[in-house]
């Protein structure tokens, strides 16, 4: 799979609405030799989204699920860093709309942000109804809010990993759920799925920043699901595809060194 269109970052936009925010890598986000978890990050993003959403005033902020995330690490940042966070509307859709964010550490003599990100991202987010959870229009006055920062981009909703491992010689395991794993929605919150990443990361020693994982969203996992997770290694870093013992796709992943 090449890259395209769909894992583009595009740069901070000149104008139109950027938020920004900071957080500090604390114990609970950092892993044993100290640097930031990717399903702490993927919780920083959320959250920041969250923020934004309702700092903006739109009419429901948790209307929104994640069709599909890119995060891209340059270097990691390492515990009790400060960081700051900078999010903005990239791209826009009928059903969805594409959010940017830029992760930045701090210098540690001048404590102003550095001047490159330690981490970029981008997820696409769908609009959905909260009682059907089906894809509905974006609120009227969304474009008036975040268009001038997408600056007329337009993107697709299709997602561009295989669904299937297919032939590909795969090992597999079964994921244990745990209460903490679901959200307020009723499903397994969508950091959980960064630390079926992270369990790979820690079984291939070898696989460190700098990377690139793009993770697509399939099917919710809902409460009493059995969970199994599919890997397959690569030259250029690993596959993951998660399962439900019902038959059903609830994700996958792709991390590329």
């Amino acid at each position: 799979m090449n890259r395209g269109d769909f894992d583009e970052m595009v740069p901070l936009p000149a104008s139109g609405r950027v938020f920004t925010a900071t957080r500090r890598v604390r114990l609970g986000d950092a892993s044993p030799v100290g640097r930031l978890r990717l399903d702490a990050c993927a919780r920083y993003l959320q959250d920041v989204a969250n923020d934004d959403s309702r700092d903006a005033g739109l009419p429901n902020p948790t209307a929104w699920v994640a069709r599909r995330t890119v995060l891209r690490v340059r270097q990691f940042p390492q515990y009790l860093d400060m960081l700051t966070l900078r999010t903005w509307c990239s791209g826009l859709g009928s059903r969805w709309a594409e959010r940017r964010y830029s992760v930045t550490g701090h210098d540690p003599i001048t404590h102003e942000p550095a001047e490159h990100a330690c981490i970029e991202a981008t997820t696409l987010w769908v609009h959905v109804d909260m009682q059907t959870m089906k894809p509905i229009v974006v609120p009227t006055d969304f474009a008036s809010l975040y268009g001038e920062a997408a600056a007329g981009r337009t993107v697709s909703a299709r997602l561009h990993l295989p669904s299937r491992p297919g032939d590909i010689a795969t090992a597999t395991t079964g994921w244990p759920l745990r209460f903490t794993d679901f959200d307020v929605l009723g499903h397994v919150n969508n950091a959980v799925y960064w630390s079926m990443i992270e369990q790979q990361m820690a079984r291939l020693r070898s696989f460190r920043a700098p990377f690139t994982v793009t993770l697509d969203h399939h099917d919710a996992i809902d409460v009493g699901s059995e969970v199994h997770v599919a890997v397959a290694d690569t030259e250029a870093g690993f596959d993951v595809w998660v399962t439900t013992s019902a038959g059903s796709v609830a994700a996958v992943a792709r991390a590329i060194r």
